[in-house]
C-alpha cells in the first residue's frame, strides 16, 4: 500500500467505513472494518491525518488515534454534507469527509478529553432530570386545574399548595388524593436526584480555577461556568470572543447579496444547552439591573429601550460569552470595565 496521507472514517458503533488517500489525492483504500480491525489498521499506519465527523464515539476514537501519533481533525456534519457527490451512504460519507478536511478554510471541532466528557455527563443527566421535573409539575397543574384548583406560576407556590392538599387544608376528591400523593412523592424523588448532580457540579466548579473565574461574571453561575469549560476545553482554540459567541449560535444569521446586508435572527448553531444556560442567565441579569448605575447596567438599560427584552437577552448572553473567552484566555478576574472591550 502507498503512503497514506489522509484517512476519512465514517464513525458507527460496530462497523466503520474507511476512505484513505495518498499524497497525490488518489484513493488507496475503500473498506468497511469492524472496530478491532480498524484499530489494527490505524496502528499499522505512519502518522497521518485522521478525519471524522464530530459525533457520538468520535472523541474517544480521536483520542486513540492521537495516542498512535496521528493528527485528528473532527468536522461538524453540516460542513461535510456539501461534499457528498450523490446519494448518502457510508462510503460516500467517508469520501466526503476526506474532501472536506482538505479545504483550507475548514473549521474543526476541538477534541474533548475524557475528563471533559465525564463532566458533561453530569450536566446531561441533571438537565434530563430537570426536564422530567418540569413535565411532572405541569402534569400536576393540569390535573388540579380540572378540579378547579389553580396555582400561580412558580415552584415554591406549587409546593406550598401540594402541602395544603396533603395535610387536608385544601380539599380534593378522595379518589384523586392517592394520585396526587404518588405524583408528589415522584416530584420529591426527582428533587433529591437533581440535588445530587448539582452538588457534583458544584464540586467541579470549586476545584477549577477557570470555572471560578467565569463564575464571577453576572449571569454565569457554577452550572454555566462548568458546562462552558467542559464543552470548550481550550479557549485558545477560538481566535477571539466573537468566535466563541458565534460557535454558540448567539450572533445574527446573515443572508446578504448584491451588496445589500440582511441580518436575521440568531443562527442557533452549536450546543443548544450552553446557549440556553447563557440566555437564562442573561434574563436574570436584566431583571435585576433596574435602578443600578454601573456601566454594565446602563448598557443593558439602553439596549432595553432600543431593542426590547428578548433581543437584549441575546445581546447580554453574547457579551457574557465574549467575557468568558477574555477571562479564560487572559487569566484575569472579572472587571465591570470589560464591557468596553468585549
Amino acid at each position: 500500500m502507498k503512503q497514506v496521507k489522509i484517512v476519512g472514517i465514517d464513525v458507527a458503533k460496530l462497523v466503520f467505513q474507511v476512505h484513505a488517500i495518498d499524497a497525490s489525492g488518489k484513493p488507496v483504500m475503500r473498506k468497511q472494518m469492524r472496530r478491532t480491525e480498524l484499530e489494527r489498521f490505524l496502528g499499522s499506519l505512519e502518522p497521518c491525518i485522521v478525519a471524522m465527523e464530530a459525533c457520538g464515539g468520535s472523541h474517544m476514537l480521536g483520542r486513540f488515534c492521537r495516542q498512535l501519533g496521528h493528527e485528528v481533525r473532527l468536522i461538524s456534519p453540516q460542513f461535510v454534507k456539501p461534499y457528498l457527490k450523490s446519494n448518502k451512504n457510508d462510503q460516500e460519507d467517508a469520501e466526503a469527509i476526506v474532501e472536506a478536511v482538505q479545504r483550507p478554510g475548514m473549521r474543526f471541532v476541538a477534541l474533548k478529553d475524557e475528563r471533559q466528557q465525564i463532566h458533561l455527563a453530569w450536566h446531561r443527566i441533571r438537565d434530563r432530570l430537570v426536564r422530567q421535573r418540569t413535565a411532572l409539575m405541569n402534569e400536576l397543574r393540569g390535573l388540579l386545574l380540572e378540579l378547579g384548583i389553580v396555582f400561580p406560576a412558580g415552584v415554591t407556590i406549587l409546593r406550598r399548595g401540594m402541602q395544603k392538599i396533603l395535610d387536608g387544608s385544601l380539599i380534593i376528591p378522595m379518589d384523586m388524593k392517592p394520585i396526587i400523593e404518588h405524583l408528589y412523592k415522584e416530584w420529591m424523588s426527582l428533587e433529591e436526584r437533581i440535588s445530587v448532580f448539582e452538588n457534583g457540579i458544584i464540586k467541579q466548579y470549586r476545584s477549577s480555577p477557570v470555572s471560578q473565574r467565569l463564575g464571577q461574571i453576572p449571569g454565569i453561575g457554577p452550572i454555566t461556568a462548568t458546562a462552558l469549560e467542559a464543552s470548550v476545553g481550550n479557549f485558545h482554540s477560538f481566535k477571539n470572543g466573537r468566535a466563541l459567541a458565534a460557535s454558540l449560535g448567539l450572533v445574527p444569521r446573515q443572508c446578504s447579496s448584491g451588496g445589500k446586508t440582511t441580518l436575521r435572527g440568531i443562527s442557533k448553531r452549536g450546543d443548544p444547552y450552553l446557549r440556553r444556560l447563557l440566555i437564562h442567565g442573561a434574563r436574570s441579569v436584566i431583571m435585576r439591573c433596574k435602578g443600578k448605575s454601573d456601566r454594565r447596567s446602563r448598557w443593558i438599560q439602553e439596549k432595553l429601550q432600543t431593542r426590547g427584552f428578548n433581543k437584549t437577552c441575546v445581546a447580554v448572553a453574547n457579551k457574557n460569552a465574549r467575557m468568558c473567552w477574555a477571562l479564560a484566555v487572559h487569566e484575569k478576574d472579572y472587571d465591570n470595565e470589560l464591557i468596553r472591550s468585549c
